[in-house]
C-alpha cells in the first residue's frame, strides 16, 4: 500500500459542517452517526451544558437532551426496522454514572445497565467501572469495552435481553488482556476489534466465542489507539490518536489472519485538537470526528 502514501488523499475536511458551531459548548467526547435518519448525534461534557446534542448529517443543529446523562464517554445509535435508540456509555463519579444507557432518539431513557452511581468489580458482569464504549448488532447483541481507566479492564458480549455470552480481560499486557479497552466495533466477517490504548495495539476476538484471534502491534508505538470504526465497505479501520492529533487509515484484512496492521493514509489534525472518538456514515462514508481538545466535531468526506 506504500503508494498511498503521501499522494492520495483520502478524505477533505466539510468546513461547513457543522452550520452552527457555536452550539458546542463543552468537551466533545464522543459522535454517532444514524445514517438510516440522517443524524449526528453528540455527546459533550462540562457544567451546564446539554450533554447530548443532535445534528442534521447537513449539519443543521436539531436539538439537545440533558436528562440523566453525566459524563459521555461513547455513543453509539441502534437502528431496528422498529426504530432507532441511542446508546451512551457514563463514566461519571455521580449518581448516574457507570452505566450503560439506551435513549429514545428525543433523550427519554429507556434502559440502565450496571448500577448508577456503583463502581463495579470484574467479577459482577452488569457492574461496570467507567465503560468506555459500546456496539450493538442489528440482532441487538451489545458489546461494551469497561472501562475508561477503572478496575475492570474487559470485553463483555451480551445478548438482547442484556444478559452475558461471554466476558474475556483483565489487566495486564498479555493476550486477550488489556490495559483501557477505549472503543469497539464489529466487521462483516464476525470479528470483533478493540482498540487496546493503554498496551498500544488493536485487539481482534471471534464475536461468537470470545476466541481471541490476533492482535496489531506495529502501527501505534507513537500514541495507542484511542477509536476503532470501519469504513462503510469494510476495507478501512479508523483510529484516533489522541495524543499526536492524528486520524490513522489502516487496510483491514478480509476473511482468514489477521496479521500486522499497515496504516495505509492518515490525516494530520492541528495541534492540540485532540482526536476523542470517531464514528462513520455506513452510508456516505463520512467520518466525524470527536475532539476534546479543540472542543468541537469535524465532518471529514471521502474523495
Amino acid at each position: 500500500f506504500s503508494h498511498w502514501k503521501g499522494e492520495q488523499q483520502m478524505y477533505k475536511l466539510d468546513i461547513g459542517w457543522p452550520k452552527a458551531p457555536e452550539h458546542f459548548t463543552g468537551q466533545t467526547f464522543c459522535v454517532a452517526v444514524d445514517s438510516l435518519h440522517g443524524l449526528v448525534y453528540v455527546g459533550q461534557r462540562g457544567d451546564n451544558v446539554p450533554k447530548v446534542l443532535v445534528f442534521s448529517e447537513e449539519g443543521y443543529f436539531l436539538h439537545s437532551w440533558n436528562d440523566t446523562v453525566e459524563m459521555p464517554h461513547g455513543i453509539f445509535v441502534w437502528n431496528t426496522e422498529t426504530g432507532s435508540s441511542v446508546w451512551i456509555t457514563d463514566v461519571g463519579t455521580g449518581k448516574y454514572g457507570h452505566t450503560v444507557k439506551q435513549y429514545s432518539p428525543l433523550g427519554k431513557l429507556m434502559q440502565v445497565l450496571g448500577t448508577p452511581g456503583n463502581a463495579g468489580s470484574s467479577l459482577i458482569p452488569l457492574q461496570f467501572d467507567q465503560p468506555a464504549d459500546i456496539f450493538v448488532e442489528e440482532t441487538g447483541e451489545i458489546y461494551v469495552v469497561d472501562g475508561d481507566g477503572g478496575m475492570n479492564n474487559r470485553l463483555l458480549k451480551l445478548s438482547d435481553d442484556y444478559k452475558e455470552l461471554w466476558l474475556t480481560g483483565t489487566n495486564g499486557s498479555g493476550i486477550g488482556q488489556f490495559k483501557i479497552p477505549h472503543s469497539v466495533t464489529v466487521d462483516a466477517f464476525g470479528r470483533v476489534w478493540v482498540a487496546d490504548r493503554g498496551n498500544k495495539r488493536i485487539q481482534v476476538f471471534d464475536k461468537v466465542t470470545g476466541e481471541w484471534l490476533g492482535s496489531w502491534n506495529g502501527c501505534f508505538s507513537e500514541d495507542g489507539p484511542y477509536s476503532v470504526r470501519f469504513t462503510a465497505d469494510y476495507k478501512y479501520l479508523i483510529v484516533a490518536q489522541l495524543n499526536i492529533n492524528r486520524l490513522a487509515i489502516l487496510a483491514a484484512p478480509p476473511v482468514g489472519s489477521i496479521g500486522d496492521c499497515a496504516i495505509v493514509h492518515s490525516v494530520q489534525l492541528a495541534d492540540e485538537t485532540k482526536p476523542h472518538l470517531v464514528d462513520v456514515d455506513m452510508k456516505s462514508g463520512a467520518v466525524y470526528v470527536a475532539e476534546i481538545g479543540a472542543q468541537q466535531v469535524q465532518k471529514y468526506v471521502p474523495l
